[in-house]
């Protein structure tokens, strides 16, 4: 009969918690490349060709049919999203926003405008699901902090 040497471990060690907070490392800093890009192509790409009355943009409001004022308030959504994203406390916050943003964009575009183009919103709703739930502590602590100064008055 074989002994067992008392130097075996007899389970694999569970990783090391450096291991995992270099990974949430990785993620946090992917997320912030995701962040920024998003935040540049949803202010400048989106939300100032509505303010300018680009005519592609006047066009696709008037084909939606709720008139441009739609049109001002979709942009003013798009550019408090973009700056929400780059701030660390309202990242998560403001990519919850955003996700009703591009639900009501991906429902627009199969209903009204173009089905296809709906694939487009969709998958930077799934990006920001990922943001807001990356940023789920900070939003917690963001709301738990409103609804304290909310009681204190």
């Amino acid at each position: 009969m074989a002994a067992i040497s008392s130097t075996t471990p007899a389970t694999t060690p569970a990783p090391a918690p450096a291991t995992a907070q270099g990974g949430r490392r990785t993620l946090r800093r992917v997320l912030w490349g995701a962040q920024i890009l998003l935040a540049v192509f949803l202010f400048a790409g989106s939300a100032l060709p509505k303010f300018a009355g680009q005519a592609e943009a006047v066009r696709t409001f008037e084909e939606i049919g709720w008139g441009q004022w739609f049109r001002y308030v979709t942009g003013a959504v798009e550019a408090a999203g973009a700056i929400g994203l780059v701030v660390p406390r309202l990242a998560g916050l403001a990519a919850v926003g955003l996700i009703g943003l591009m639900a009501g964009a991906a429902a627009t575009q199969l209903l009204v405008l173009s089905a296809p183009w709906a694939a487009l919103p969709a998958a930077f709703a799934v990006v920001f699901a990922v943001i807001a739930w990356d940023r789920r502590a900070e939003t917690g602590a963001l709301l738990r902090a409103g609804l304290g100064a909310q009681r204190r008055r």
